[in-house]
């Protein structure tokens, strides 16, 4: 699917952080509805360009690299859900957007919902898409690593290279790539394009912040506190899943349970990135979020 063009130039500045970091971010569409997108990771970048082409019609679209991120600028840190919620409010502010839709993929659904209990009064509707829930990270990580095994095996060679990379002890920039572009391989549900869309992902390649990555991932928040602050949560939400992720959507159940005002759209044929496999469905998913 290709869609049209924005009828709005991108539009790329620097947003400076209240600490001083300088952010990446960017402005296109000619929709009316502000919609403030939050890229997966952590330690990646923004990979939206397509949600932002197939959304542009209807919204202006936000776009941004977290810290230390992609076009961001390189930084020590903080690596912690707080900082990165102020940060997205710097970007907010940046667009003198009053009130916004936030759409978080993976990660950045865990970043969305954190700045939507932070800051309700700010955000209109919020988008979860392929988000990993609020309970113990445990509970899914078992199956998530059977699951991507077994879709890496899909292919015997390349799961072996996977492998192969994996045990060395320092890979070049290019070896980095090549391992990263095998494990997003097994994203989609596509066996015969998977590997083509992972390599999507890695152009350009700005390089995985591996610290970030470990430092988010391993940040503790009890699951009964966001539990009960997302009961209190009084703001349309979409949760929309590709019913093929590796990661068991069952995990998220007890946040749709938890938010009063929730729909979930469950996209058949789609995998981590379902705009890629179901980019009609996904299209109609956001769209339901202003419904």
């Amino acid at each position: 699917m290709i869609w049209a063009g924005s009828g709005r130039e991108t539009e790329s500045v620097t947003v400076t952080a209240d600490d001083g970091v300088r952010l990446w971010a960017s402005r296109s569409g000619r929709g009316a509805e502000p919609l403030l997108l939050c890229h997966g990771g952590p330690g990646l970048w923004d990979m939206f360009e397509d949600v932002a082409a197939m959304l542009a019609d209807v919204a202006t679209v936000i776009r941004w690299d977290q810290r230390g991120c992609g076009r961001s600028e390189r930084c020590a840190g903080p690596w912690t859900t707080d900082r990165f919620v102020a940060d997205l409010d710097a970007v907010r502010r940046h667009f003198g957007m009053r009130r916004m839709t936030l759409l978080g993929h993976s990660w950045g659904a865990r970043l969305a919902l954190a700045h939507a209990l932070a800051h309700p009064g700010r955000v209109n509707a919020l988008v979860y898409v392929a988000g990993a829930g609020i309970g113990p990270d445990a509970a899914w990580h078992p199956a998530y690593e059977r699951n991507l095994l077994a879709r890496l095996g899909r292919n015997p060679e390349h799961l072996a290279r996977w492998r192969e990379l994996g045990s060395r002890a320092h890979l070049t920039e290019e070896e980095d790539r090549e391992r990263a572009v095998l494990q997003w391989s097994a994203e989609f549900a596509d066996p015969e394009r998977g590997l083509e869309h992972a390599r999507r992902m890695a152009d350009p390649w700005f390089g995985i912040n591996a610290e970030c990555n470990k430092s988010l991932n391993a940040e503790v928040t009890r699951a009964a506190d966001v539990h009960r602050a997302c009961r209190d949560l009084d703001i349309p939400t979409v949760v929309i899943d590709g019913a093929q992720d590796i990661r068991p959507r069952s995990a998220v159940d007890s946040l749709e349970r938890a938010l009063p005002r929730v729909r979930r759209v469950t996209l058949p044929g789609a995998g981590h990135l379902p705009w890629v496999e179901d980019p009609q469905g996904f299209r109609q998913a956001v769209q339901d979020a202003w419904a």
